[in-house]
């Protein structure tokens, strides 16, 4: 008997309950494909962006790192372009931190987008597991309540084998979307982490060319 087949008797068996999982799954592993690939590309967008604006910033071309910003996909470049931008109008390092910021803000959510879904559906199909599990249960006890005496150790423990199956397909499911879901996160994690990294290194460079007035301290009292 190959594997396919046991699949299928596997999933026939295991009741109604087998088919919103796997609806489930489906969605839970069609958001994590997509994530991935806009975290790659994000991933590196970024890297090549960064390497071509780098020159540009150690040339004090700000006007070339403003429009490269504006027409990059990169999330790094619409981030160092808002603070150059911020360089027109204040010299002051905080200013200049406090526009990267923000640009960062509103890329974070872009890069997190739908990620979280994949804990929820993961929770989601390890509950309709257990709902199918119990109500597989409460109709193997009614279906035995009649039934010959002599038949109702076995027809009873073939409708718990039948029921159960639905919790491991839960299971099954739960799993791997929690790995991805935690892969995913990671990565993302990453990213932000090197946009920070490339904001601060701009503003090391612009710190070292143009003069840029570092952060005011207070003075000890």
């Amino acid at each position: 008997m190959d594997i396919s087949t046991v699949v299928v008797r596997f999933f026939q068996e295991g009741g109604p309950f087998m088919f919103p999982i796997a609806i489930v799954l489906a969605l839970g592993l069609a958001i994590a494909v997509e994530r991935y690939l806009f975290l790659s590309f994000a991933r590196r967008t970024n890297k090549k962006a960064f390497a071509e604006l780098e020159p540009l910033l150690l040339k004090s071309q700000y006007e070339q790192v403003i429009q490269f910003g504006e027409r990059s996909d990169a999330p790094i470049g619409r981030v160092i372009a808002a603070g150059i931008s911020r360089l027109g109008i204040s010299p002051r390092r905080e200013d200049i931190e406090y526009a990267m910021e923000e640009g960062l803000m509103e890329t974070i959510p872009r890069l997190e987008k739908r990620t979280g879904y994949l804990g929820t559906l993961a929770n989601i199909s390890t509950l309709l597991g257990l709902l199918g599990t119990i109500i597989g249960l409460i109709a193997a006890f009614s279906a035995v309540a009649n039934a010959d005496p002599a038949e109702k150790a076995s027809l009873l423990s073939q409708s718990i084998s039948v029921a159960m199956n639905t919790t491991a397909f839960g299971l099954i499911a739960a799993i791997p979307l929690l790995g991805l879901h935690s892969i995913l996160q990671t990565r993302t994690t990453e990213i932000i982490d090197s946009m920070e990294m490339a904001g601060v290194k701009c503003l090391n460079l612009l710190i070292a060319r143009n003069g840029i007035q570092p952060k005011t301290r207070s003075s000890d009292q």
